[in-house]
C-alpha cells in the first residue's frame, strides 16, 4: 500500500488536496469518486533524487525547523510505547504543513508495505538526510529507535538554533551596507547635480576634490545601468567560474586563509562535522562508515577532503585524531579532544564536548564580526558623506576668500 498525493473538484467546483492510502491511483480514484469528488491528480507521494552534497532543506518545502519539529514529535511518540505505525500517523495529522504531512504519510506507507522506517525515509533522499538515515537504522538494528530518535530531535534542533545564530547575526551588516551604498547613490545622484549648478554658474574653477566628485555623479547618472550589468555579469561569472570542482577548492582555500572569514568558516564545519561524528557513534554507526557520513555535513571542500584522506588512514589503522590532525585544517582542541577520547574509550563524550566547544567559540567570533562590521559601515558611510560635504563646502570657503 502506497499514499497518493491527489488533488480533486467537488460538486461545487472547489478544490480538495489530500493524501489517501491505496495499492494503485486507480483505487485511489475509484475512493475518492465514492466520496463525490472527481480526480484531477493522483500522484505517488515521491521525492526525486538527491541533490549532490548534504542538505536540511528540501526544494519542495521542507525546512530544517520542520524536519527538527517532526522528529522531537515522532521521538517523543516512539518512547510514549506508540506502535510505530500510529506513531507516524498522529505525526502527519498534526502536522500544519501539507508537504510534511504528505511526506509522513509517504513514508508510513512504505513501513505498512513491511520496510524498515530508515528505507521508508530513504524514499525521501532531499528531507531525510544521509545521516539522519543511518541513524535511524543503526537505532532500529540496536532495538534502541527511540533513544536514537530522541539524539537526532536534538541534533536538528541544535543545527537549527546555529543556523538561526548565524544568519540573525549577518542581518545587521548586510542591511547596514544596503543603506550605506543607497544613501551614498542618493547623494551622488541627485543632491551632488543640484548643488553643482550654483558652482558653475559662478564661472570659477572649482577644487580638485569638487571635480571628482562631480565627475562621478555625472558618471553615475549617466552610466548607472552599465554599473548594475557589470555587477551581475561579474556575479553571473563568478558562479559559472565556481562550478568547476578545481575553481571551487581554490575559492574554499582562499576563504580558509582570511583572517575573520577563515577562523568562522573552519570554527563552523568543525562543530558541525564534531556533532554529527558524535551522534554517528553514539548511534553504534561503524567508524568508517561515521566518517564519511560526517564529512558530508562538511561544506569546505578542503576540510571535506581531509577527513575523506582521515577515513583512508583509519582503514590502515591509524587513530582518528592523528588522522585528522594531520591536515592542520581542524581546530588543535578538536583533535586533542577526539585523542583523549579515544586513549579513554570515551569517544562520543568527548566528541559532544568538542561539538559544544566549537559552537561556543563560534558564537563569540560571529558575535565579534558583528561587532566590528557595525562601527565600520558605520565609519565608512562617515568618510564618503565626509568626503562628499567637504568637497561641496570648498568652493564656498574659496568663493569667500576671493571677496574677501
Amino acid at each position: 500500500m502506497a499514499a497518493f498525493e491527489y488533488t480533486a473538484l467537488d460538486a461545487g467546483g472547489r478544490e480538495h488536496h489530500g493524501v489517501l492510502e491505496g495499492d494503485t491511483a486507480r483505487q485511489v480514484r475509484q475512493a475518492l469518486r465514492e466520496q463525490s469528488l472527481l480526480p484531477v491528480t493522483v500522484s505517488e507521494v515521491a521525492d526525486v533524487a538527491p541533490r549532490r552534497g548534504l542538505r536540511w532543506t528540501s526544494a519542495r518545502g521542507v525546512r530544517a525547523a520542520e524536519l527538527a519539529l517532526l522528529t522531537r514529535q515522532l521521538a517523543t511518540l516512539v518512547r510514549a510505547g506508540l506502535p510505530l505505525e500510529e506513531a507516524l500517523l498522529a505525526v502527519s495529522q498534526q502536522s500544519e504543513k501539507v508537504r510534511v504531512r504528505n511526506i509522513v504519510a509517504g513514508v508510513r506507507s512504505r513501513v505498512i508495505e513491511g520496510r524498515t522506517l530508515a528505507e521508508g525515509f530513504g524514499a525521501f533522499p532531499r528531507v531525510f538526510p544521509e545521516i539522519y538515515r543511518a541513524t535511524v537504522a543503526a537505532g532500529e538494528q540496536s532495538g534502541h529507535l527511540d533513544t536514537v530518535l530522541e539524539r537526532l530531535a536534538d541534533y536538528t534542533e541544535n543545527r537549527q538554533v546555529l543556523q538561526q545564530k548565524i544568519t540573525h547575526a549577518m542581518v545587521y551588516p548586510v542591511l547596514l551596507s544596503v543603506v550605506c551604498a543607497g544613501i551614498v547613490a542618493v547623494l551622488l545622484g541627485y543632491v551632488v547635480p543640484e548643488v553643482v549648478r550654483v558652482f558653475e554658474a559662478g564661472h570659477q574653477e572649482l577644487p580638485l576634490l569638487t571635480r571628482l566628485l562631480i565627475a562621478g555623479s555625472d558618471f553615475l547618472r549617466a552610466w548607472w545601468w552599465l554599473l548594475a550589468l557589470g555587477t551581475g555579469l561579474a556575479i553571473a561569472g563568478l558562479r559559472r567560474w565556481l562550478r568547476a570542482p578545481a575553481a571551487r577548492l581554490r575559492y574554499h582555500q582562499m576563504k580558509l586563509r582570511l583572517p575573520l572569514v577563515g577562523r568562522v568558516t573552519r570554527g563552523n564545519n568543525a562543530a558541525r562535522f564534531a556533532r554529527t561524528f558524535a551522534i554517528l557513534t553514539a548511534s553504534a554507526v561503524p567508524v568508517l562508515e561515521a566518517l564519511r557520513i560526517a564529512g558530508e555535513v562538511v561544506t569546505s571542500l578542503p576540510m571535506r577532503h581531509a577527513v575523506e584522506e582521515a577515513a583512508v588512514r583509519v582503514r590502515e589503522g591509524a587513530p582518528i585524531a592523528r588522522a585528522l590532525g594531520t591536515s592542520r585544517l581542524f581546530p588543535p582542541m578538536l583533535v586533542h579532544l577526539i585523542a583523549s577520547g579515544e586513549s579513554s574509550g570515551r569517544l562520543e563524550e568527548m566528541l559532544e564536548r568538542a561539538a559544544t566547544n566549537q559552537e561556543r567559540e563560534l558564537d563569540g567570533l560571529v558575535n565579534t564580526a558583528v561587532g566590528i562590521l557595525g562601527p565600520a559601515m558605520i565609519l565608512l558611510m562617515g568618510v564618503f558623506v565626509f568626503l562628499i560635504v567637504i568637497a561641496l563646502l570648498l568652493p564656498i570657503f574659496q568663493l569667500n576668500q576671493l571677496v574677501r
